[in-house]
């Protein structure tokens, strides 16, 4: 079994960060990778207060590549996805570190953060977390061994996320790809942080764009639950939806649209 160690790494991806000082704004008192996505390139290591502390500026872009790349850069163990608007509790690494404890086959640990659309965990207590249930988490509440993302090869999908061509659920398809390959999977119903109330970054609207990129999500979430996944979605969300003036049937037809242009992308990558 692979030696965990006695800390987190927090994996920072943040953009135009002038210094270091996010880390205390956001309550980052142990080990941290932070990826700043700006017009410079550098890569600094520190050590501070008893921890580690590795600051990479790349002029690279996507959400998705920076997390990547921040896990290559961890010094192994367990390693904790951030965003610039998760604000941890004092305590979050005793939290991540006694949970692995509790579940040493875990693979992966996902942990409940508050924030505005949900106030409560999607599962009460601790469970094996399936496809149903990893549809409603986002990024930051992911927490995982990188020694078992090295051994499934599993990695975000560059082409999903914030800055890349489809720019949202990069979460919700890593989660299918580990319950996919076998992994163990967790949910935690403790709360680990909450959020910062800022504006999102990718979240415009439902409009035509934003069925596309959910569309293709979901084809690359699962093929044979394709049609399904388009479906629930168009039902569940029409309330909210149809207040930006998109009907249910454009709503599907955008989605299946969303579909044919990532199977084509991706056939043509692939000559």
């Amino acid at each position: 079994m692979e030696k965990i160690g006695k800390r987190p790494t927090v994996l920072l991806s943040a953009m135009h960060l002038k210094d270091r000082s996010i880390l205390e704004e956001l309550g980052i008192s142990g080990n941290v990778v932070v990826i700043n996505q700006c017009d410079t390139d550098s890569d600094e290591r520190f050590e501070e207060g008893g921890r580690t502390v590795r600051f990479v500026s790349s002029r690279d872009r996507g959400l998705s590549k920076s997390r990547n790349l921040a896990v290559s850069l961890a010094e192994g163990g367990i390693c904790a996805y951030c965003d610039n608007d998760v604000k941890y509790r004092g305590d979050y690494e005793s939290r991540i570190m006694s949970a692995y404890e509790r579940h040493p086959d875990a693979d992966i640990i996902v942990f409940f953060i508050r924030r505005s659309e949900r106030q409560e965990p999607v599962i009460n207590g601790e469970a094996r977390l399936g496809y149903l249930k990893s549809m409603k988490i986002f990024s930051p509440e992911i927490t995982f061994k990188k020694e078992s993302l090295e051994r499934a090869g599993l990695k975000m999908d560059e082409d999903f996320g914030a800055g890349a061509t489809y720019g949202m659920g990069e979460e919700n398809i890593f989660l299918f790809d580990a319950i996919r390959r076998g992994l163990s999977v967790w949910y935690v119903g403790e709360e680990l942080a909450s959020l910062i109330p800022r504006e999102s970054t990718w979240f415009k609207g439902y409009d035509r764009e934003f069925f596309i990129n959910r569309g293709a999500g979901y084809y690359r979430m699962s093929r044979a639950g394709f049609i399904l996944l388009v479906l629930q979605f168009a039902v569940r969300k029409y309330s909210l939806y149809k207040k930006d003036g998109i009907g249910l049937l454009s709503a599907v037809k955008y989605m299946l649209e969303g579909k044919r242009e990532y199977v084509g992308a991706r056939n043509l990558h692939n000559r």
